[in-house]
């Protein structure tokens, strides 16, 4: 499996990455999703560049031209809630996708740090034959990542997949990359952190992406 990491070449997304970061910064909630946004957007682009094209020709205003399109067909898939201005950002790029959500959500034990991970709603069309977009800004255990992955099975078996985080833990990324089919996964990430901490948050990472884009919420009961 292909793992892209954007923290290995400096661009503006590492303007975007020091904002989410900066707790004097990411209070500002519209600013924290539109950076979450762009990124889907950079990130997007990039994979614009490994699906296939084909020729159709079409007439302008003077004469015919022969212009490319995108032959694949694209599913992008998103773990709610924090998943949503990454998909905005995603969905802005390719603006004719299907679109698939997963709810995924931790369900911590009475005792401790420990938690189940539970996926109660799914809301898909088929991805039989099609390229699989999973995005999710935070990729701490990777396990979310894999159980909405094997959710959206139900819906058919894509031809490639590729998935996309902001911030992915060391660990994340070598849990993706066992449990996911290595010929046709590609990972991206804007950048790989070296942990998690007892509570399963990415170290040094940005807190709870979920929280700081929509408000703090209740926990689970």
């Amino acid at each position: 499996m292909e793992v892209i990491n954007f923290a290995d070449t400096p661009s503006v997304m590492s303007r975007y990455m020091r904002e989410l970061r900066d707790v004097n910064i990411q209070g500002d909630r519209m600013r924290f999703r539109t950076n979450i946004d762009r990124i889907g957007q950079l990130m997007a682009y990039e994979i614009s560049k490994r699906i296939s094209y084909e020729n159709v020709t079409i007439k302008t205003p003077l004469a015919e031209c022969v212009c490319l399109q995108p032959s694949e067909k694209v599913v992008i898939a998103t773990i709610l809630r924090a998943g949503l201005p990454f998909h905005h950002g995603f969905l802005q790029i390719f603006d004719n996708a299907e679109n698939a959500f997963v709810s995924a959500y931790r369900k911590y034990h009475e005792k401790g740090d420990s938690f189940d991970v539970l996926v109660e709603y799914m809301a898909a069309p088929s991805i039989e034959g099609k390229t699989l977009i999973l995005v999710d800004p935070m990729l701490a255990t990777g396990t979310s990542m894999e159980l909405g992955y094997r959710a959206l099975l139900r819906k058919g078996n894509p031809a490639k997949v590729h998935v996309a985080s902001v911030i992915a833990s060391e660990r994340a990324v070598e849990y993706v990359r066992d449990r996911f089919p290595d010929d046709k996964t590609t990972l991206w990430c804007a950048a790989i952190d070296p942990e998690v901490n007892a509570h399963s948050y990415i170290v040094p990472g940005l807190g709870d992406a979920g929280d700081l884009a929509y408000g703090e919420k209740e926990d689970n009961a």
